[in-house]
């Protein structure tokens, strides 16, 4: 994620109330300019209602609100695996309800994953043989919208430095003698 300085949070198997839980341990004290916040499938998978998941995180924002004000939160979208292709329409619901929330409070902002991740309906072929943890293409496609939504010129930049290079100079090149 360079240039910008990343500390990670993550722990395997998470669910938001784990991470409400430690949010005094795990959050807080590092006083971050911005936060990436990504759980809520293993919730789903767990067994737990939409509502709840849901409820969870609206706590997490509660948390974080009292504790570090308007520090951004970029939610990223729970993914469409193979695995769990099943659990899709409930994390589609929760997807929806973490939009619906961005689209009203200027301290959070949703990431979608999801689009870039389908093809036909499907998920792309994104995954390693446990069809739940992504490949390294998954992990390009996550790279590529958190940066976009973190550093909104970042694709204009790269954009611009690619044409450079790739169109020739207009100008030939004097030898010298």
């Amino acid at each position: 994620m360079a240039p910008m300085p990343v500390i990670n949070r993550g722990f395997g198997g998470s669910h938001i109330e784990y991470v409400n839980r430690w949010f005094d341990q795990i959050v807080a004290p590092y006083r971050p300019r911005a936060i990436v916040f990504y759980a809520g499938e293993n919730d789903i998978d767990a067994g737990k209602s939409v509502d709840r998941v849901v409820a969870d995180f609206d706590e997490f924002m509660t948390r974080k609100t009292q504790a570090l004000g308007k520090t951004p939160v970029y939610f990223i979208s729970l993914k469409p695996s193979k695995l769990r292709f099943a659990q899709f329409p409930l994390q589609s619901q929760v997807n929806d309800a973490i939009r619906a929330r961005a689209g009203k409070r200027s301290d959070l902002h949703y990431i979608d994953v999801v689009s870039p991740m389908l093809e036909n309906g499907k998920p792309k072929d994104l995954f390693g043989p446990d069809d739940l943890h992504m490949t390294a293409a998954g992990y390009m496609i996550w790279t590529r919208a958190v940066r976009a939504a973190l550093l909104p010129n970042t694709e204009a930049e790269a954009r611009s430095c690619r044409l450079t290079v790739a169109q020739p100079s207009a100008v030939k090149p004097t030898s010298r003698q």
